[in-house]
């Protein structure tokens, strides 16, 4: 037997305390795992059957969601290859608003596919490059399968087609409802000449306690959920002044000391703030302003001074919705309190008071020619507020028993509303249902079969991966997905026969999501299931570089963290040991 000698060691690098990792086993591998052990937190609530999950972040916040955005932002990943998977989903929430979960999945398929053919012995790079070849064929291929494209952008029915997949991918059941909703505002929000300037943010949801879902209803204006500070709670066409600081006596920067000798010197120092917040809100009526909103607190004295002047005041805490006010009024927060010059002024044609379930909630809005021309008020309205340039701001309030409910049905608006602006872009829509994903996986393998050469096998396995999403459907259905993949396979790789009746074939046949315990297919074109091509294209683009990005990875270096050692967690408490 041979004497193995042990080799000196090389030239050291690193500061002691450096990890370094190389090679298929300690590093690819491992990466591969890390995620897939990510997919699989977020893969189950994948669809409109995807089950919740109970989420505690650093903050010791509770989050009872299946939206899995909100799931891997709350969710603190360290592991590097799965935090470039969590960044491609962040990047998809941007981009197009939805679909961080396809992202999430699809990437660790990928990777997943990939490990086979690693241990058959091929190499990162060779499976890189049938992967960018695959991406390719898949993102023609998605173009030939768009079916419909929205026409009109004011008209309901047209966006309720891609707004109803959306949604109910989040609140299954309740599409119909928040549908309704988002469209109505979506329709009313959307610039009447170019559609492509549609701005998310004038679509705004409120969340008041109570009642159900259906009670939501859609408010064209701005809704504060607080009433006015003041006793009058309602103006018309009043002139608004938007105040960033607080509306009370001002302050100086540093301390300062007043020296008081007698209880006149008192009284006098007391009127004297008295006459100047008199004075302040007088000029403030003189100018024409009836409403006045601050963006912090509105001291007492003032108080007193608006109610003797008539006028309104409304706190509105929220910076980023003090200049949701600014853009629909065409006013500019002012730093100071004072009178407001005429182009810092804004304008609104009414702010009323509503009740709705126990809730007072104050509402700014502008009316439109058709209501101004029914009120017969028309003769009212200053000749300056045609020229102030006002946004169409809508609010969806929502109606929910908890605030878990409510923060679920928020962010399926939020997806609705994303959606519509990713629809601006690109008006293509696709069939749902895991049709669209199912015809591009077998286009791609297809392309596979017509390649020549060692990549072959990589443009299959990424047609295979592309399979992802109809077994998970089917798994969170509670149906043998492996049958359901296989019904969906037969449909899309046969044409239906002259003459056969019911016979369903064709690259529009995804997962029928009702079936009880067998698996079953439907028409998804005549089901109204569609997905935005804009959407999945980005998915499909953003997942594959993550996963290539992953796979070539050879080696990893990881510092010493910074810090001394950490403190050990004392057991109970120390007066308790024997």
């Amino acid at each position: 037997m041979a004497l193995r000698v042990p080799q000196s060691a090389g030239p050291q690098l690193f500061k002691e305390g450096y990890k370094n990792l190389q090679g298929l086993e300690e590093v690819i591998f491992r990466n591969i795992q890390a995620t897939k052990e990510m997919s699989e937190i977020t893969r189950t609530s994948f669809g409109p059957n995807g089950r919740n999950k109970m989420v505690v972040n650093h903050l010791e916040k509770l989050f009872v969601t299946n939206d899995a955005a909100t799931i891997i932002r709350e969710l603190e990943v360290v592991h590097p290859a799965a935090k470039l998977i969590v960044m491609a989903s962040q990047q998809q929430e941007a981009e197009a608003g939805d679909g961080t979960n396809y992202v999430v999945i699809l990437a660790s398929e990928l990777l997943q596919k990939a490990e086979p053919l690693l241990r058959m012995g091929l190499h990162p790079s060779e499976i890189a490059r049938g992967y960018e070849l695959a991406l390719k064929a898949a993102l023609d291929g998605l173009e030939t399968l768009a079916v419909e494209q929205v026409a009109g952008w004011g008209e309901k029915g047209e966006l309720l087609k891609a707004i109803r997949t959306a949604i109910a991918s989040k609140q299954y059941g309740q599409e119909d409802v928040l549908g309704e909703l988002v469209s109505e505002a979506v329709a009313t929000a959307m610039p009447a000449r170019d559609h492509t300037r549609f701005n998310v943010d004038n679509v705004r949801v409120v969340k008041v306690m109570g009642g159900g879902l259906a009670q939501s209803r859609v408010v064209h204006g701005m809704v504060f959920p607080q009433s006015p500070v003041t006793a009058c709670h309602r103006a018309e066409f009043a002139k608004v002044a938007v105040f960033a600081c607080p509306v009370d006596m001002g302050q100086t920067e540093t301390k300062g000391t007043v020296l008081l000798h007698n209880a006149s010197e008192m009284l006098d120092y007391t009127k004297g703030e008295e006459a100047q917040m008199e004075q302040a809100v007088r000029e403030l009526h003189e100018a024409g302003v009836k409403v006045v909103v601050c963006g912090s607190g509105v001291g007492d004295l003032a108080i007193h001074y608006l109610n003797r002047f008539d006028m309104v005041a409304v706190r509105c805490p929220s910076k980023f919705d003090l200049r949701r006010l600014c853009r629909v009024v065409g006013a500019n927060p002012l730093a100071r309190f004072g009178v407001p010059m005429a182009e810092e002024m804004g304008y609104c044609d009414e702010l009323r008071t509503d009740e709705i379930g126990g809730d007072r909630v104050t509402v700014i809005r502008q009316w439109s020619a058709a209501e101004l021309e029914a009120s017969g008020k028309a003769d009212k309205r200053p000749s300056f507020a045609d020229r102030i340039q006002r946004s169409p701001l809508v609010t969806i309030v929502l109606r929910g028993a908890t605030q878990n409910a409510l923060d679920d049905a928020e962010r399926a608006v939020d997806d609705g509303v994303n959606v519509v602006k990713a629809l601006t872009k690109d008006a293509r829509l696709v069939p749902g249902a895991c049709a669209a994903e199912m015809e591009l996986s077998r286009l791609v393998q297809e392309e596979a079969e017509r390649t020549p050469g060692i990549n072959q096998h990589a443009i299959k396995a990424f047609g295979q991966a592309l399979e992802v999403f109809a077994r998970t459907l089917g798994d969170n259905v509670g149906v043998d997905s492996t049958a359901l993949v296989a019904k969906l396979i037969a449909a899309h790789h046969s044409a239906a026969a002259p003459g056969a009746a019911g016979a369903l074939a064709g690259p529009a046949i995804g997962v029928d999501i009702d079936c009880e315990h067998e698996p079953r297919v439907l028409d998804a074109v005549k089901a109204k299931i569609l997905d935005p091509l804009a959407v999945k294209q980005w998915a499909i683009r953003y997942a594959t570089q993550a996963a290539l990005t992953v796979l070539q990875v050879d080696q990893i270096v990881m510092a010493k963290t910074a810090g001394g050692p950490k403190l050990p967690k004392q057991q109970g408490h120390w007066d308790d040991r024997d």
